[in-house]
């Protein structure tokens, strides 16, 4: 029995091939329909499936007019399909490698790129690009700006400063955004067609980035020039999906990129606040390593600055 085989001396005995036939069998559910799809006779077919026994050292299926898998030929299905699947992924992977392309792209971002041209950037992207993944990462700036560094991340969309001029870093504009003051379905202010005045705003309870974020310290020097450097958040949070949910069930008050507000409105989700003042967020830009850049990068770079131009038109 395998338990009293060696743990791996079994799967050294194994091929692709008989994986492949495996599948290929339970799928046709007779050895004949099996062989007959295969081109094999069905005397190959069986013996090939007694070899097969033999490797894993247990049967694999139950025999009569059709198979039934047992417990441990349903273990080798899901490893046939781990393990072709596998290949399958990783030959048109390098087969992209081997046209000058890569495989799949790993694009950080901030809510304000994700509200102001990602997705449809990615959309236009993949018409040119069919056979390229694409992984989407958000979170903070400087986790992202790290994960582009350590080349973790292909590009990074983030608000423009100091760290976008770094040795090696290459960048590009995409557009100006501001910080934006929003209420949910869930503020008392909500169903009042007049807007709540500040002093209103300054009595409720608020949901706030994390300090240390530019969207915060932004916020923060908005209320020191307001006078009201003591108000403190009720709840912190890095998360837009937590955001949405305090402000949908809850009686707060948000704090949110412009472009994220201005996508959250659009949808009946969010409703944004006028604040007397436009509170400065800092142009968002996207970044890559110059060194670490190559032509299936540069499509997405381009796609991402046609959609962001798109979106910012009148």
């Amino acid at each position: 029995m395998i338990e009293k085989m060696d743990s791996s001396n079994w799967a050294r005995r194994l091929k692709i091939k008989h994986l492949e036939l495996f599948l290929a069998l339970d799928e046709a559910g007779t050895l004949t329909q099996a062989a007959e799809r295969l081109h094999m006779t069905q005397s190959a077919m069986s013996h090939w499936l007694a070899e097969m026994e033999g490797v894993v050292g247990t049967p694999l299926v139950v025999r009569g007019r059709k198979l039934q898998l047992t417990p441990s030929g349903q273990l080798l299905k899901q490893l046939a399909i781990n393990v072709l699947g596998d290949i399958q992924h990783t030959g048109k992977a390098l087969s992209a490698v081997a046209a000058g392309r890569v495989p799949r792209l790993n694009i950080g971002s901030v809510w304000a790129g994700i509200a102001g041209g990602l997705p449809q950037a990615i959309s236009a992207f993949q018409e040119l690009h069919q056979d390229v993944a694409i992984s989407i990462h958000d979170g903070p700036f400087a986790s992202l700006l790290e994960g582009l560094e350590s080349r973790a991340m292909d590009a990074v969309i983030g608000v423009l400063d100091a760290r976008a001029h770094r040795d090696g870093l290459e960048h590009k504009v995409l557009f100006e955004d501001r910080v934006a003051v929003v209420i949910g379905r869930g503020s008392k202010f909500w169903p009042q067609p007049a807007a709540p005045t500040f002093a209103q705003l300054l009595r409720a309870r608020w949901v706030m980035p994390p300090g240390g974020t530019l969207t915060r310290t932004q916020f923060d020097a908005f209320l020191l020039e307001q006078g009201a450097s003591w108000l403190a958040p009720r709840a912190e949070t890095a998360s837009l999906a937590m955001m949405q949910a305090l402000l949908s069930k809850g009686d707060y008050v948000g704090v949110c990129s412009e472009s994220m507000a201005d996508e959250m409105v659009g949808a009946g989700l969010f409703r944004k606040l006028p604040m007397g003042s436009a509170i400065r967020f800092g142009p968002i830009t996207v970044m890559w390593n110059s060194d670490h850049v190559n032509s299936t990068l540069k499509d997405f770079i381009a796609c991402l600055r046609s959609a962001c131009r798109e979106l910012q038109r009148p």
